[in-house]
């Protein structure tokens, strides 16, 4: 199977905005002989947030998504609400990042930090300020790994990443980890880029996780 064009790759947007901004991802892959297009349609669903998991009263659920290529956003989703992601016009290119209070789920901060052509230091410094007992929601989108230093890549361990030491250049990535964890998180999922095996040219599947957090007891 050929490797699908990343020039070939379209967003439509559903006018219905109001009812959370449906995308729905196609890639076309060629002609019929009348000159219709071939589509072989990878939709997302029109639940932004895809995930209904019911958890317990001890913890809270999430969903996240990491980009496609450099098209298609990350997005993160809490509660079964989208707090981050392209229809809110708050994510961006590289690694984006929602702090929650660990015991009530409520978002703390969120950013994102451009590690093609930005700078490390504020990435840094932002996970140098993460308070204990916060959760730590993070996707890729586009170019997660190139300013990424040994620094970062050491706070990023240390909230529970196993996968964080061999992110490279355009691999998709989604992680949940804790300020103050121990030992690795079972939340983390890495697609790494490979031109043998990349559905998008240059990029890979974007790939998404989801599940139930338990809440932070001191």
């Amino acid at each position: 199977m050929t490797n699908k064009s990343i020039n070939q790759l379209l967003i439509d947007v559903d006018p219905d905005f109001v009812t959370g901004l449906i995308l729905t991802l196609r890639i076309f892959t060629g002609k019929h002989s009348d000159g219709a297009l071939i589509v072989d349609s990878a939709s997302c669903p029109s639940d932004p947030c895809f995930s209904q998991k019911t958890c317990d009263e001890d913890s809270f659920n999430f969903y996240i998504q990491s980009g496609a290529a450099n098209v298609l956003a990350a997005k993160i989703c809490v509660q079964n609400k989208m707090v981050l992601g392209g229809a809110l016009n708050n994510a961006g290119s590289g690694i984006n990042i929602v702090i929650l209070n660990g015991k009530t789920a409520e978002v703390i901060k969120m950013e994102h930090f451009n590690m093609y052509s930005g700078d490390v230091k504020p990435l840094i410094d932002f996970l140098t300020n993460i308070e204990k007992g916060s959760i730590v929601l993070m996707a890729s989108f586009d170019e997660p790994s190139t300013k990424l230093n040994d620094e970062a890549r050491k706070l990023i361990a240390d909230l529970g990443s196993s996968q964080v030491k061999s992110l490279g250049y355009r691999d998709n990535w989604v992680f949940v980890g804790g300020k103050g964890a121990t030992g690795y998180t079972s939340f983390e999922k890495i697609m790494k880029n490979d031109n043998a095996k990349n559905k998008y040219d240059n990029w890979p599947e974007l790939i998404s996780l989801d599940g139930c957090i338990p809440k932070y007891l001191e």
